[in-house]
């Protein structure tokens, strides 16, 4: 069985507070966007085998999120027999685009699917959630305003079917605690929610995320990103996420050359 994990990206991006617990309370709107992984599983005999191919993925195997997506099902499941899943994987780690954790998140539905557990909607959230505080949001997989550690979600009524997005990936590794150490913990000055309602042409001036401004400080090619893209028509630009990724939001029948002034891959969805 085979699934086609898509990232996201980060509408708005506010730190509001700091947690007992050590994390961070957020909001932001979460839009999924169809740049996508692939995620193959078939039933073998013996022990579970995990396999990747695409963009080298650093770290520890038995740290991913595909691997531990099974584990946690195996426990409430033992039933779920040995698998051997494949990982393509071609969303950027480290980005700011939630890569790693839509192939966890889609390798839950798909062992749900593939061996009819029976899992209900809520129930996978509850998996996903123990995977990481994106997670969930890729079991619903629809514009949302998320908040607390990103992992309450709300459907958003939100739809940018009429453009194209222009993701360009630096290759700059961002520290995540580095960031948050770089940020004052704030409410939002206007809710997220009334801003996406507003046309597009005016998130410009409204819709930000609060890691940019900081990240774009230590390394300038993130505002010069950003601006090729607003003079190449963007109606809207950002970072997402913690970064390094930048996207450009175009209108469907505009043409974008901007790959032609950049040095990074640009990849248009």
């Amino acid at each position: 069985m085979v699934v086609f994990p898509n990232c996201k990206i980060n509408l708005g991006l506010h730190i509001t507070g700091k947690r007992a617990d050590g994390y961070h309370e957020l909001e932001t709107i979460f839009y999924p966007v169809q740049l996508k992984d692939v995620l193959e599983t078939v039933s073998t005999d013996g022990e579970m085998v995990f396999t990747t191919s695409g963009m080298d993925i650093p770290g520890n195997t038995d740290n991913n999120l595909c691997i531990k997506a099974y584990q946690l099902l195996k426990k409430d499941f033992p039933r779920l027999p040995a698998i051997r899943m494949h990982l393509h994987k071609i969303i950027p780690m480290g980005a700011g685009l939630g890569g790693g954790s839509a192939d966890g998140a889609f390798a839950l539905t798909l062992l749900n699917d593939q061996f009819n557990l029976n899992l209900s909607t809520d129930q996978l959230i509850q998996y996903a959630a123990m995977l990481g505080s994106d997670c969930p949001f890729f079991i619903i997989n629809q514009p949302c305003f998320a908040e607390g550690r990103g992992e309450i979600l709300s459907p958003v009524s939100l739809n940018l079917s009429g453009y194209q997005f222009v993701l360009v990936h630096p290759g700059i590794h961002i520290s995540t605690k580095w960031a948050f150490e770089q940020l004052t913990p704030a409410k939002s000055p206007v809710p997220l929610t009334h801003i996406i309602a507003q046309p597009i042409e005016s998130w410009k001036d409204l819709l930000y995320n609060d890691f940019e401004a900081p990240i774009a400080r230590m390394h300038p090619q993130i505002s010069s990103i950003k601006n090729a893209l607003y003079e190449d028509g963007a109606v809207y630009a950002s970072m997402s996420g913690s970064g390094s990724t930048i996207f450009g939001i175009y209108p469907n029948n505009q043409p974008v050359t901007v790959q032609s002034n950049l040095l990074h891959p640009v990849q248009i969805v």
